[in-house]
């Protein structure tokens, strides 16, 4: 066994959606230090993704490509994908990232909130990968599958407290989703899996990103997540490591999901 290649990704092509900030760049920083030849990053905000692709440029010369774009618009994803059909033969590594939340009491709850977190969490994570389907089978071997990972939430495992109905909806959707795709697209080796984040500091999560003691304090970890965190598990999945790692959404979320709380087991247990 090489270790020096089991979590390697020397030389691979990835697309991160979301990729120009929070948890998806996170991945995107992981990426790079493990060897990725090109990551592509996309997002809404071409100001979001140039400052990204600037941040790391002087590191990685080239290694970073931005393609703006709105995938919750089957327009702008059948876009994206023609550009990077237009530089790539094949496609290594997705990662469908790309996500909105919203927030609202029960009886005020708009179709719009549904609307746009639907497609934008589900509807477009389905339809990238199909339309990418070509560049991952080309990438893919049986010796080295190509890799799709899914970003879904511990609130598609678990209910929260806060009424974000559609999005708690959307995130158990891909987790299930996940579990279809992995044993449709594991035939053409492409082996499909997912993460489930906890609480990590980003826009979609400002109550992490603004107060982290208060919120590591609903965390059996007592803390919140970081960089490393994130990194590790994407860089896991997508390498030789987490080749049989087929349909599972993994919490990376510091004990929540597991609801694992070290003072109830001592009080229960006479301190063992």
């Amino acid at each position: 066994m090489d270790f020096s290649k089991l979590f390697s990704l020397e030389g691979k092509v990835a697309l991160i959606t979301g990729g120009s900030r929070g948890i998806g760049k996170m991945i995107l920083e992981g990426y790079l230090a493990a060897g990725c030849a090109r990551v592509y990053i996309t997002a809404r905000k071409r100001e979001q993704i140039a400052e990204t692709v600037a941040e790391f440029e002087a590191q990685y010369p080239g290694k970073v490509i931005g393609l703006p774009g709105d995938l919750s618009q089957m327009e702008d994803l059948k876009r994206l994908v023609a550009e990077l059909s237009a530089r790539e033969s094949k496609l290594d590594i997705l990662v469908n990232n790309a996500g909105a939340a919203w927030g609202a009491e029960f009886d005020q709850f708009p179709e719009a909130g549904w609307d746009k977190v639907m497609d934008l969490n589900v509807k477009s994570l389905f339809f990238l990968t199909q339309q990418l389907h070509g560049l991952l089978k080309a990438a893919g071997s049986f010796q080295a599958p190509a890799k799709v990972i899914n970003i879904a939430s511990i609130d598609g495992m678990r209910p929260n407290p806060w009424e974000t109905y559609s999005y708690q909806a959307s995130k158990a959707a891909v987790i299930h989703l996940t579990k279809r795709l992995a044993a449709r697209l594991i035939k053409d080796n492409i082996v499909v899996s997912g993460i489930g984040p906890g609480a990590f500091p980003s826009e979609m999560n400002k109550a992490a990103a603004r107060n982290p003691e208060g919120s590591a304090k609903g965390i059996p970890y007592k803390r919140v997540g970081v960089a490393e965190d994130m990194a590790g598990g994407a860089i896991y999945l997508a390498s030789r490591a987490g080749d049989y790692v087929v349909g599972t959404t993994i919490p990376i979320d510091g004990g929540i999901v597991n609801g694992w709380v070290p003072e109830v087991f001592q009080d229960a247990s006479g301190g063992h």
